[in-house]
């Protein structure tokens, strides 16, 4: 029962991010492209959790987190770009 809830699971976040690679290309401002994005990283480590727990190993877990952090950066990197025009000051 368990695997199939996963398999559903994959298939629902899978989708999530195919929508949001559609609206990270037809987006109609730059602020609703870097949300995308933003949500596109939320899905991959999501994705990537589902994947270690479906494959019963941690290691996985450790991909997610550095997907996390380097998703953080980017979109306060992309953030401040947009606001000001320039990441370092």
């Amino acid at each position: 029962m368990i695997t199939i809830a996963l398999y559903v699971t994959i298939a629902m976040v899978v989708l999530a991010a195919i929508l949001n690679v559609y609206r990270l290309i037809k987006g109609p401002d730059a602020p609703d492209r870097v949300l995308a994005l933003d949500t596109l990283y939320i899905n991959a480590i999501a994705l990537i959790v589902l994947l270690g727990i479906t494959l019963g190993t941690r290691l996985y877990l450790e991909a997610a987190l550095l997907i996390a952090v380097m998703g953080f950066v980017g979109t306060v990197a992309m953030a401040k770009y947009l606001k000001r025009g320039s990441v370092i000051e």
